[in-house]
């Protein structure tokens, strides 16, 4: 995984040679994937909005760690469960069909949590159960818009499309966190909800205005079970993918719930209010920006297991960094780095799966990818509330980031075992590239 890829188009680059711009953004060349990046960028901005205004209502609503954690753990184990079907279905059909429909489901559910807050109907429980169901829509459209990105941009320009697509989600998280935190303080959660809800009929209309090729998907005769294990298999064999995808995997279980504690260091560590929220989010969100334009910027694959392995250590010691800062401006600051590292490990690991992927089972490794980020995610929420109840948020967060260094020394111990294995994989995907 850090040698340079023979072959490819970016590695044909001089290193030496001035970067410029429409080399950083040179995905966006692709009429498809311009329409998905701007329907997107809106739309994702009211998801932002969305999930900080609900962490709010539930510890508004019940002042409960534990009940954050729960939330989280409701809108996420969908994720883990149903992702494997997500990702035959990704595999055997129009992915671009799949996109639309699941982002039409997105907006109804946002459009009734919107009316049950609005109205003043709603519980703890009617959030759990929307989440929920957001989470099933999830399970099916992460695996499908992973491997959409291929079909709107080819092989040659897939690291670039992940990174812009990167940059575009935490372009928004920097963003709409904020905006969030403005209008639960004047106005309430109801209208975020609302705004998430409309925000939707931006992407929906990208994706109506693709002039999509159909992409002819191989007619499977054996069952979905056999698909969903020969996906796993494909993963469990191949070595790079599979610590690749553990220690992603570790990141999301013991790592990433440090933001569903925001609500906590926002309100009573740090004193703040739904405003400081926000800033904390919005933070992360700047961070993760900046780690999106790095690896939009990078010519190759050289490094990338290096920069992973850097990329858990430096999370991990931002965490541990920020679970004892009591200064606001100081835990903002630090937030910083933390969205950085979390991002590069995730783009990293996004680019290199895909490239060690044959199309024809992107959809189900794609689906195992979400299933270690966002499936571990829900395990992560629940333990993370269950721990800061006892031992506080602090401690719970500090000894996420612990574990996530040991992980990464763990990983860079067998990173030479497995390079070779990374290098043959990639150039096998290389010569099935279309001309």
């Amino acid at each position: 995984m850090d040698q340079t890829q023979p072959g490819s188009s970016t590695d044909q680059l001089d290193a030496r040679q001035p970067l410029k711009l429409s080399y950083a953004l040179r995905a966006l060349r692709h009429r498809n994937f311009r329409l998905f990046f701007a329907g997107q960028l809106i739309s994702l901005i009211g998801t932002w909005m969305q999930s900080v205004a609900q962490s709010w209502l539930v510890y508004r609503l019940t002042g409960s760690a534990l009940l954050l954690g729960t939330v989280g753990f409701a809108g996420q184990i969908p994720v883990l469960l149903a992702a494997p079907l997500g990702g035959i279905v990704a595999d055997r059909y129009n992915r671009h069909r799949i996109v639309i429909a699941t982002q039409v489901a997105s907006m109804v559910l946002a459009l009734v949590l919107a009316w049950l807050t609005l109205t003043g109907y709603v519980k703890v429980w009617h959030v759990a159960a929307l989440a929920a169901c957001l989470g099933v829509v999830n399970a099916f459209d992460i695996p499908a818009r992973q491997s959409f990105i291929v079909d709107m941009v080819g092989k040659g320009d897939l690291m670039n499309a992940i990174a812009l697509n990167s940059s575009m989600f935490n372009s928004a998280r920097m963003i709409g966190p904020a905006v969030a935190g403005i209008l639960v303080a004047s106005i309430g959660e109801g209208w975020c909800f609302f705004a998430n809800g409309i925000s939707y009929l931006a992407v929906i209309a990208g994706l109506l205005m693709m002039q999509v090729t159909p992409v002819s998907r191989q007619a499977r005769a054996d069952s979905p079970l056999e698909n969903i294990l020969e996906g796993f298999r494909f993963a469990r064999s191949s070595l790079p993918i599979r610590w690749l995808l553990l220690l992603l995997a570790l990141a999301s279980l013991v790592g990433a719930p440090y933001a569903v504690l925001m609500p906590i260091f926002a309100g009573e560590i740090l004193h703040g209010g739904p405003r400081a929220l926000g800033i904390l989010m919005g933070a992360t969100g700047i961070g993760a920006l900046l780690g999106a334009l790095t690896l939009a910027t990078r010519r190759g694959l050289r490094g990338l297991g290096r920069w992973i392995a850097l990329a858990s250590g430096g999370f991990g010691v931002s965490l541990i960094l920020f679970a004892y800062s009591r200064v606001f401006w100081l835990s903002a600051l630090i937030l910083i780095p933390t969205g950085y590292a979390l991002m590069v490990q995730m783009g990293s690991t996004n680019t290199l799966v895909q490239s060690m992927t044959p199309d024809h089972m992107r959809g189900r490794v794609m689906a195992i990818y979400s299933m270690m980020f966002m499936g571990m995610a829900p395990f992560g929420a629940l333990l993370a509330g269950g721990a800061a109840h006892p031992f506080g948020a602090p401690v719970t967060v500090a000894a996420g980031g612990l574990l996530c260094i040991a992980g990464a020394i763990v990983y860079s111990r067998q990173l030479p075992a497995f390079r070779e294995e990374a290098r043959r994989l990639i150039l096998a995907q290389q010569e099935s590239r279309e001309p």
